[in-house]
């Protein structure tokens, strides 16, 4: 098995229209996450998006076993999910209780409805490990109208959004209506997370919602410029995992998880250097007025 058979992935890529597919459908899922992710870390959410997931996978596990597309069942278990999380967990105190319980209900759920369906096993794993080269058509306009909708009122409430979320005391002072912003927050973090699973599966969507926006993080404090960077890394492990996962036939998942992580650990390479310097340029002119 060659890993890095580049003919044979080029070949792939030109001649199957649905790894083409499949390729628009990581650009467009890069976009989303890369948008939504600093603004999730910058709101501690990255449990919440783990949380969001399991239900996404219930959902998921829903529809195959009533033969409707796995899509649309992670979408409504996702928004689900999301309205939970936005309600009962919009204090800071009652968070992670309020995602534990519901992760371990979708785990719990999502495995039984699994252990129902009798058909053929790689559906199964594929809502937990990803299976975007079964993207067609029709899940591809589902991709782009859910896309253009969660980027659409991300872009209304963004203003008041950051500002919430980056001093959560002093906007609702101004009168910014922080409940209602966490709960539609929520719902986009979902509905994303749904569209996810598509790619990485339900187990893995922190790898694309979060890991990108964290390795921006690590090197930039603009919320700006960790966006522009979120979508670059974000991109990057999508489009990434999928053409180096063409030729060996391995699940997408466990390169774009790679790809991430590299990512992420490159940044807090690049972070530490930045910091070490920064701490030598303050002790030198120290030492020069010592001596």
């Amino acid at each position: 098995m060659d890993l890095f058979d580049f003919g044979k992935t080029w070949e792939l890529i030109t001649e199957l229209p649905g790894v083409q597919t499949a390729l628009l459908a990581a650009l467009i899922l890069g976009l989303v996450a890369g948008v939504l992710g600093p603004l999730i870390v910058m709101r501690r959410m990255s449990f919440a998006v783990h949380g969001t997931s399991e239900l996404a996978f219930t959902g998921g596990a829903a529809a195959l076993l009533l033969g409707i597309g796995v899509e649309y069942g992670a979408l409504i278990g996702a928004v689900v999910a999301a309205l939970l999380l936005g309600i009962l967990g919009a204090r800071d105190a009652d968070r992670d209780s309020v995602i534990g319980v519901i992760l371990s209900f979708g785990l719990g759920m999502g495995v039984l409805f699994l252990s129902f369906y009798k058909g053929r096993s790689g559906n199964k794993f594929g809502i937990l490990t990803g299976q975007i080269i079964t993207i067609d058509s029709t899940n591809l306009t589902l991709f782009v109208v859910s896309s253009v909708v969660v980027l659409a009122v991300l872009a209304l409430v963004y203003r008041p959004l950051l500002f919430a979320s980056v001093d959560r005391n002093v906007a609702v002072a101004r009168g910014v209506p922080v409940k209602t912003l966490t709960v539609v927050f929520a719902l986009l973090v979902g509905v994303s997370t749904a569209l996810s699973v598509k790619v990485v599966g339900s187990l893995l969507v922190v790898a694309l919602m979060v890991t990108p926006a964290a390795a921006a993080a690590r090197v930039t404090a603009s919320p700006w410029k960790a966006t522009v960077l979120s979508v670059v890394f974000a991109e990057v492990s999508a489009l990434g995992g999928i053409v180096l996962s063409l030729a060996p036939g391995l699940p997408v998942s466990a390169f774009v998880t790679a790809i991430s992580f590299l990512i992420y650990v490159v940044c807090r390479v690049i972070a530490w250097q930045r910091d070490r310097r920064t701490r030598v340029s303050a002790v030198e002119p120290a030492l020069v007025a010592a001596a």
